[in-house]
């Protein structure tokens, strides 16, 4: 009794308990913190930002510190001409001490040290972009997700409709069938309407569950109840009023441009740092040297100098010459890339207004068909009943409200898609559903790329 009675108060607390839907903007949101992807894209960006440090090492000074100790033998003109404790026939051999240290500073590198903290820089900028459009394409799949969803539980529904529509006529023919007022070959054709309607229901259960699946793959968690999504308009400004004007912004937002802007000033200072050999190279160099039982001769030798040294390669081969060429082509390679990415975006974001335009000039006349198709059904229901429609009639018409209905149901969620692709060809998707990028989808700042060159 006391199991039976915890069992019913705790079905009836669940009963209670309020379940609230989710929203495009939280599962976006999700999407965004846990999508692998996206988390791939923010450790490359951390780990380039490691390399412009590396590159700013080259500013500060190096200092080595060396020692050993071992064993020396040694046989020299000193050793043979006048001997030493150990003498054996002009050898000597002693236990060996050494130690040293080593101050350098570099004083002119050619240039190499600014431009290659530039180049890491422009890297790490490109990396940023690269996880501001991973963001933007990740929000769109999870957008087109959630759109999907609706869109399969609206056709479910419709279909779940449909098919209480025809067991209502179906029940309605077998009765006057059964009486003798109905003819067999209604019973049948009534029968075998009701067989599609039922496959139609299953078939869309079946493309729901599919849809589940998707929305699992790329937002990471099974769907339960959603709230309708939020429809971007030209109204409150989150699509631009024309084509031109989407355009326009895609080319001054969109993050994979950007990105390949920032590929062409990597490649240029790299450009630059290839231009370093042909200088000299400048340095400030203390040395401290202590020794001791060297050379064969017994006792300490110390050295230290304070030395300012040039130094300077007056031939390489032919490889700093080649190392120049490679990196001009490597610019244009870059330029190509970013000329390519601009056409991408502009076809992008032109076949999404078209589809946008399309669909929403469609809308009313798929509306009407809809609203039309159901005004006629039942006034169909009503002349069937009084014998002035035929059973072919009636159910045609049901199937027209229901064909109707999917097409307005897919021209919707479909035109909505679309407004949302123009939103990710503008890099602005994820601006209007209001989540919150990560922070390495943020470039280095003007000041902190003269902090990194210029270092302090």
């Amino acid at each position: 009794m006391k199991k039976s009675l915890l069992g019913f108060c705790l079905a009836l607390s669940l009963t209670v308990l309020p379940s609230y839907a989710e929203s495009m903007r939280q599962a976006v949101q999700r999407t965004l913190d846990e999508n692998p992807e996206i988390q791939e894209a923010r450790s490359v960006r951390l780990a380039y930002e490691q390399e412009i440090d590396q590159a700013k090492a080259n500013y500060l000074p190096k200092i080595d510190v060396s020692a050993g100790y071992g064993l020396e033998r040694a046989n020299t003109p000193f050793t043979r001409g006048f001997g030493g404790a150990n003498q054996r026939g002009g050898v000597n051999q002693f236990g060996r001490t050494e130690s040293s240290v080593q101050f350098r500073q570099m004083i002119f590198d050619g240039f190499e040290t600014p431009h290659e903290v530039d180049r890491f820089t422009f890297k790490t900028d490109a990396q940023a972009y690269r996880v501001f459009g991973r963001s933007e394409i990740i929000g769109l799949q999870a957008s087109q997700a959630y759109i999907e969803m609706l869109r399969n539980q609206t056709l479910l529904d419709l279909a779940q409709k449909n098919l209480e529509t025809h067991r209502s006529i179906y029940k309605q023919i077998r009765l006057r069938t059964e009486r003798g007022v109905g003819r067999r070959s209604d019973l049948d054709q009534a029968t075998g309407r009701l067989a599609n309607a039922e496959s139609n229901f299953f078939a869309q259960q079946g493309n729901l569950q599919d849809a589940e699946t998707s929305y699992y793959r790329v937002i990471g968690v099974l769907p339960k109840m959603l709230e309708e999504a939020p429809s971007p308009s030209k109204k409150n400004g989150d699509i631009p009023p024309s084509l031109d004007d989407a355009i326009e912004l895609a080319l001054a937002n969109h993050p994979t441009l950007k990105e390949a802007e920032s590929d062409i000033k990597e490649s240029k200072a790299q450009h630059e740092t290839a231009s370093a050999p042909f200088y000299p190279r400048v340095d400030f160099e203390v040395s401290y040297d202590n020794n001791d039982d060297t050379g064969g001769i017994r006792g300490v030798n110390e050295d230290l100098t304070a030395m300012v040294r040039v130094r300077y390669n007056l031939f390489n081969g032919g490889r700093d010459l080649a190392r120049r060429r490679q990196t001009a082509h490597e610019i244009a390679q870059a330029k190509n890339i970013r000329d390519n990415t601009y056409r991408q975006v502009m076809e992008s974001v032109r076949l999404s207004w078209v589809a946008y335009q399309t669909l929403n000039n469609q809308m009313a006349f798929f509306e009407s068909h809809r609203d039309s198709s159901i005004k006629t059904l039942e006034a169909y229901k009503r002349q069937f009943n009084i014998g002035q429609r035929t059973l072919m009639d009636l159910l045609d018409t049901t199937n027209e409200v229901y064909l109707a209905s999917i097409a307005y149901a897919d021209a919707k969620y479909s035109e909505l898609t679309a407004r949302y692709r123009i939103l990710a060809g503008m890099g602005k998707l994820n601006q209007y559903l209001g989540t919150t990028l990560p922070e390495e989808t943020k470039p280095i700042t003007k000041k902190q790329q003269a902090d990194a060159r210029y270092f302090n």
